[in-house]
């Protein structure tokens, strides 16, 4: 039986991406994505309660949020899997854990500054560059007469 480890997530980046070079020469992009959930209380009071997500990003992923221009406040789609981390602390001695999303894929969903009529940027981390796809364009209602 197949078993799956996937998260799509939908936030905004509350910090600025930070890309560095592992020993290694591979780049990773790292940053924090906050989701948000609204709901009522008990006593019917709205609520708000935010998730903060570790994301990381590997390949051409760091290049590509720096193309776009992702910043803290940027809206984006984010999708991964989760995974987990432990080490032992080197000042402390004690063990420590972290749960990043390991980012495979992510869309842009602020409006780029540089781009117009609501264009959408993706991007993926099998080697295709980041890509920009305009709206379709609006049908004129006599062609949408089905006689």
């Amino acid at each position: 039986m197949p078993y799956m480890n996937k998260v799509m997530l939908i936030g905004n980046v509350g910090k600025d991406p930070e890309t560095r070079v592992t020993p290694s020469g591979r780049k990773r992009v790292t940053f924090s994505l906050a989701t948000s959930k609204r709901y009522r209380d008990n006593r019917g009071e709205t609520k708000e309660e935010t998730q903060w997500h570790n994301v990381v990003g590997w390949g051409k992923l760091p290049d590509i949020i720096e193309q776009l221009g992702v910043k803290k406040g940027t809206t984006l789609y984010v999708e991964g899997e989760v995974q987990y981390r432990a080490w032992d602390d080197q000042a402390t001695g004690q063990k420590r854990y972290a749960t990043d999303i390991n980012m495979s894929t992510f869309q842009l969903l602020t409006p780029r500054q540089s781009t117009t009529n609501g264009t959408q940027a993706h991007a993926r981390t099998n080697g295709t560059p980041a890509t920009s796809t305009a709206p379709m364009p609006q049908a004129d209602e006599e062609d949408d007469l089905p006689f």
